[in-house]
């Protein structure tokens, strides 16, 4: 069993551990987002009030710019070999980056237990358990998946790629059986607001990734090319997340009473019944396992990265491992318990919530990583409080605070609006907002720290491009 479970954590991978190429971010990622959760997302477009022509073009938008900044930090693994926010620490210190690192753990839970919702809906039924039940299995079979580790979740994202393109194709074609999609593609009414509110859906589904996405990346060859590993990643996200974004604006405009709240039965409802039916049960389930592994082994690595900026640790044992997986999952499982009957409202607005805090994050680490530090880190002082990027860099986080606090005037949910969403006609374009103001800050604070970046030219073991120290 040792020689199947994942050895490496937050420590470096080795050129002679690398395998692999560019084309597995693709089969990745197409599997991670053919899923019902995103599904949900672009059926949340036309729930708020957008029209499915306009619905649609917004959501391929925000997949598209989403994708982008998550496709760039995918590029990061090859060259780094290590997990996305480990990274993190070169920009806001070996222990400030715990920061940015606690509401990424927080978005891990979450995500966890809003899949757990849904794929313990299907579990529930294929086993006739009910959804409880249903929820805590899955979450059990999930964690032991996440343990196992980087080969599994590939050859995971593989086989859920393959099984639900299939079974998305033949939803589709039931569903243009069903419904007179042309009819409600003709409906070309445009409101700003709610076409705005499809983008920053869809862009917030893809930036989520961001802080985890180099985690699967990172054990393909150094000289992997850092464009085709943009490309497939961009590709496979952008696909599989618009496919799965369609299916569900279309649906919701087609059946909003027999879908909205009852998203698993709908589908399964539409394939048809038997054996068809419990196929869709475990197709639905599938996707979902894809990517809550994703959700819990980037929850683990990042749990590991805030507590070893503390204790020093570049290691784990595998019940080390175990621990921090179960720890996830129980915190994931309860949420998914609580939270179940209150879906579809709250996950609209844990989405864009969650958008606030990680998109100042993304503009820093882009800006340091690709116009700052052009692609070279200082590894091993990564681990040291002592080292070039020191324990707490108060400039990186005064910035980070200034890029959520920058948005808040443009923030629309439920619990809070801000003063600037009337005036916009109740658009919220608070993402825009903080990719760019932390962006240029950033740029203006950080790019005179010559002491803490690792330009070109830079003799010595220390200052080696990025990946080959450690």
């Amino acid at each position: 069993m040792a020689g199947v479970i994942e050895r490496r954590s937050i420590d470096v991978v080795p050129d002679d551990e690398r395998h692999g190429s560019a084309v597995s971010q693709f089969t990745l990622w197409l599997g991670a987002n053919l899923q019902i959760t995103a599904v949900v997302t672009g059926a949340l477009a036309v729930v708020f009030g957008a029209g499915a022509l306009w619905a649609l073009i917004g959501l391929l938008l925000g997949n598209l710019a989403g994708g982008a900044v998550m496709a760039l930090h995918s590029a990061q693994g090859p060259r780094l070999g290590l997990p996305q926010m480990i990274t993190s620490r070169a920009q806001f210190g070996v222990r400030g980056a715990v920061v940015p690192l606690a509401l990424v753990i927080v978005m891990y839970i979450g995500f966890f237990a809003s899949g757990s919702v849904l794929a313990g809906q299907a579990v529930g039924e294929l086993t006739h358990l009910g959804p409880a039940a249903g929820i805590v299995l899955f979450a059990a079979v999930t964690a032991v998946a996440a343990t196992v580790g980087y080969r599994l979740i590939h050859l995971l994202g593989k086989v859920a790629g393959l099984v639900c393109a299939l079974a998305f194709v033949y939803l589709g074609v039931r569903l243009w059986q069903r419904a007179d999609l042309a009819a409600l593609l003709h409906d070309h009414r445009f409101g700003l607001p709610v076409f705005l509110l499809a983008i920053s859906l869809s862009a917030s589904w893809q930036l989520a990734f961001g802080p985890y996405v180099a985690d699967y990346s990172r054990y393909l060859p150094r000289h992997t090319s850092t464009r085709a590993t943009f490309w497939w990643t961009l590709g496979g996200s952008v696909l599989g997340a618009q496919w799965s974004m369609t299916f569900g604006a279309l649906a919701a405009a087609a059946a909003p009473a027999a879908f909205v709240g009852h998203e698993v039965g709908y589908l399964v409802g539409l394939g048809g019944t038997g054996l068809i039916a419990s196929a869709l049960y475990f197709v639905i389930a599938l996707g979902k396992l894809t990517i809550n592994i994703l959700n819990t082994y980037g929850g683990f690595m990042s749990l590991v990265t805030s507590v070893s900026g503390f204790r020093g640790q570049r290691t784990l044992t595998a019940r080390g491992r175990s621990a921090y997986i179960a720890g996830i999952m129980v915190a994931g499982t309860a949420v998914a318990l609580v939270g179940r009957d209150s879906f579809l409202t709250s996950f609209k607005d844990f989405l864009l919530f969650l958008l606030t805090f990680f998109t100042p994050w993304s503009a820093i680490n882009l800006v340091d990583y690709y116009l700052l530090s052009k692609e070279r880190y200082d590894i091993p002082a990564l681990h040291d409080p002592d080292g070039r990027y020191g324990a707490w860099n108060v400039g990186a986080l005064t910035v980070y605070v200034l890029g959520v606090l920058a948005q808040l005037p443009f923030l629309a949910t439920n619990f809070y609006t801000g003063p600037l969403v009337g005036p916009l006609g109740g658009a919220d374009v608070s993402w825009l907002v903080g990719l760019a103001v932390p962006a240029v800050l950033y740029w203006l604070t950080a790019r005179r720290d010559t002491a803490r970046l690792v330009g070109p030219g830079v003799a010595g073991e220390r200052t080696a491009p990025a990946g080959l120290g450690g």
